[in-house]
């Protein structure tokens, strides 16, 4: 057993710079949200004019009101929603089965497999891009939502936090419910989903966090402009020889507010399925 020596002085001195160190970290993270809003109410001649300054000099909130009229944000917005909930639907549920066989099943060839699943972080999606355009276009899913969810159905990432979250659940308890006559299926949903909720969290927020900002998949997919999403609505603001900063700034200050639910909805669990992942 080890016994701190230190004063209570000196713990509070301790206790302070820690949180000053945190403030600190926490307003360099919040300091590019501050400059989307602050460039969003500004004047757009104020943007233009060469003069920089960390507070605007008017409030121009009628930006939003433009932004929303002079782009069909709404739209945009639904089709990202569309995509990321039906996506974190089928990833979430593949994930979870994916690791829960790598983590508690034994079959030939397991590890070789999981290495496998393991390496296709390596690839980044560039190199793929032209292939997996022509496989779309062959069966006819270019300019549809299944041709943005079904390339990405199951995440190597989740498939890997999963396994690594399910290894530290208790075998003898699967065990003794095998004994009782229950079935892998309902072992699975009884017993090991609500161990799982945790990484459960954590895979519904990233996967609606990568689905909602994804670009280049839907930039090969969706061909029409009725079906894009919010970042590529965000690409049509940017002119050939004129960038409208304040309406790029306002739809992208409106794009957050889904995550920042989400997130705020599943944060305890968030932690709790992080610090879980690493047990093992």
């Amino acid at each position: 057993m080890i016994v701190s020596n230190a004063s209570p002085h000196t713990r509070r001195i301790e206790r302070f710079g820690l949180w000053l160190l945190l403030a600190a970290g926490a307003l360099v993270m919040l300091f590019p949200v501050y400059w989307m809003f602050a460039t969003a109410i500004r004047p757009a001649d104020q943007i233009f004019s060469g003069e920089t300054s960390l507070l605007p000099t008017g409030w121009v909130w009628s930006n939003f009101r433009a932004a929303l009229d002079a782009m069909p944000f709404l739209h945009w917005a639904w089709n990202s929603t569309v995509i990321a909930v039906v996506a974190v639907a089928i990833t979430v549920s593949l994930n979870l089965l994916c690791g829960y066989a790598f983590a508690k099943f034994r079959f030939a060839g397991r590890d070789l497999l999981f290495i496998a699943v393991i390496s296709a972080l390596m690839i980044p999606i560039q190199v793929i891009i032209v292939p997996l355009f022509l496989l779309l276009a062959d069966i006819n899913l270019l300019n549809s939502y299944w041709g943005v969810i079904l390339p990405r159905a199951a995440e190597a990432f989740g498939i890997f936090m999963v396994r690594q979250f399910m290894l530290g659940i208790p075998d003898e308890l699967l065990e003794a419910a095998r004994l009782d006559g229950a079935s892998e299926f309902q072992i699975f949903r009884r017993i090991v989903l609500p161990l799982s909720k945790p990484i459960i969290a954590v895979l519904i927020i990233f996967t609606f966090m990568w689905r909602w900002n994804d670009f280049v998949l839907p930039l090969i997919v969706l061909t029409d402009q009725d079906m894009y999403t919010v970042q590529l609505g965000l690409n049509l603001l940017k002119g050939q020889y004129n960038v409208d900063w304040t309406s790029i700034m306002s739809i992208a200050l409106l794009s957050l507010v889904p995550m920042l639910v989400i997130f705020a909805f599943f944060q305890r669990q968030l932690i709790q399925g992080i610090a879980g992942t690493g047990l093992k």
